[in-house]
């Protein structure tokens, strides 16, 4: 008798255990069906399937218009540099501020590409290789060139068009010392054609602008990169970002000491460099406070619709930390951007955002690591929210009453803390 019943419930483990590997197996099978193109999307991100090789030459003839347009901008430069610009008068009594010495460029001609462009390029290589994106490579590269472009073609058109002599245009005009006027006041020059015609290109400095459209489009894009915007106050991050500018801001220093240029035609230039950046940086990248300012449009918008066909993690948390994801939005105002007359966006205004909220917002009175830190703390529990600590208690609104009218606090479901 007991070996039957022995036998009996074998049998029974034995047809139980097979039923159990087989309901398994149809799951597994079921969730492999179901999840399939999330691997395989994971899988294939994880490969790098956005680099050079898998997606370049469809990325390039996307924008082949725009490396069409691109080139056709190059061509309209060098055209308007070999143009002469306008010879203005010049008289007798305005020598005065034109009598400086000549002198050799402190920052040579030929470094301006390498410093502005290759340089730039080199970081761009640096973090493709690091995240084998090739949106954000070619966006970078496309970007860079476009203001260069666009700001030489502005600068050089604006030089010719104003003909403002330089610091040193009486020795370029009159090497030998001599001065000479016709009837109406007007210089006669006797040196050299060359020399003469690069005399009246002062305004605006083009190693400045050129300078500031190459390195203030870095500046953005490390921006971008390091979440400079992402409210942990490290200044370090700013210290990165504010490189370049310091960099191109030294160039335009340097040709105020060289006297090839006033300091009305370096001004200027930064100006048209650091607007002709932002311009164009901005037409490949979301802003650097934006929580997707670390990738390019292009890159979130594939992945958009790689993900639309199954349920994923939203677009804007894509390779980054849960952790390290910036929300400068609601720390400040939701609807303020540094482009507002609001923002007031100074060297003084960066440092204290990166440490505290505006004085407006209703958590200023803090650093943005005293409300982590509470955070964290009350979220073991239920509690007022951060932003009404320390606020008298008739004015904690009472959530569990608005949500169940017959809860009332000596109930254990009311979380009475």
């Amino acid at each position: 008798m007991a070996t039957s019943s022995w036998n009996l419930r074998s049998l029974f483990s034995q047809d139980a255990s097979r039923r159990k590997q087989d309901i398994s197996g149809v799951t597994n099978k079921r969730s492999d069906h179901l999840y399939s193109s999330l691997i395989d999307d994971k899988k294939s991100r994880m490969r790098g399937t956005h680099t050079v090789r898998s997606h370049g030459i469809v990325v390039a003839k996307t924008h082949m218009y725009d490396w069409l347009i691109l080139i056709v901008l190059t061509i309209i430069m060098i055209v308007l540099n070999c143009i002469h610009p306008f010879y203005r008068h010049v008289g007798k009594d305005m020598m005065t501020d034109l009598k400086y010495p000549l002198k050799d460029n402190t920052v040579p001609l030929w470094s301006i590409p390498v410093y502005t462009i290759l340089f730039p390029i080199t970081v761009f290589l640096a973090f493709y290789f690091r995240r084998r994106d090739v949106y954000d490579l070619h966006h970078a590269v496309l970007g860079l060139l476009f203001s260069m472009i666009l700001t030489g073609v502005i600068t050089i058109g604006i030089k010719d068009a104003v003909g403002r002599p330089r610091p040193d245009f009486f020795w370029r005009c009159f090497p030998d010392g001599k001065d000479l006027y016709d009837q109406l006041g007007n210089v006669i020059c006797h040196g050299d054609s060359n020399v003469i015609k690069e005399g009246h290109k002062s305004f605006p400095c083009g190693y400045t602008s050129g300078s500031f459209a190459g390195l203030g489009f870095l500046s953005l894009y490390l921006s971008g990169k390091v979440r400079v915007f992402d409210c942990k106050g490290r200044v370090s991050k700013l210290c990165i970002v504010f490189l370049p500018l310091l960099i191109a801001s030294l160039v335009g220093v340097s040709r105020v000491d060289d006297y090839w240029q006033h300091w009305q035609d370096v001004f200027a230039g930064a100006l048209i460099g650091i607007t002709m950046a932002t311009f164009c940086y901005l037409q490949f990248f979301a802003p650097p406070y934006h929580t997707e300012g670390w990738g390019p449009y292009a890159f979130f918008r594939v992945l958009e619709e790689s993900r639309s066909k199954f349920a994923g993690p939203s677009v804007s948390q894509t390779n980054i930390p849960s952790t390290e994801v910036p929300v400068l939005e609601s720390v400040d105002n939701p609807h303020l951007t540094p482009d507002d007359p609001e923002s007031g966006i100074t060297m003084a205004t960066f440092c204290y955002l990166q440490f505290f909220a505006p004085p407006y917002h209703t958590e200023g009175w803090g650093p943005y690591a005293f409300f982590r830190v509470l955070e964290e703390s009350r979220s073991k529990f239920a509690g007022p929210s951060v932003s009404q600590a320390n606020v008298p208690s008739t004015e904690i609104p009472v959530l569990e009453s608005v949500d169940n009218p017959h809860l009332t606090p000596d109930d254990p479901e009311s979380g009475i803390r």
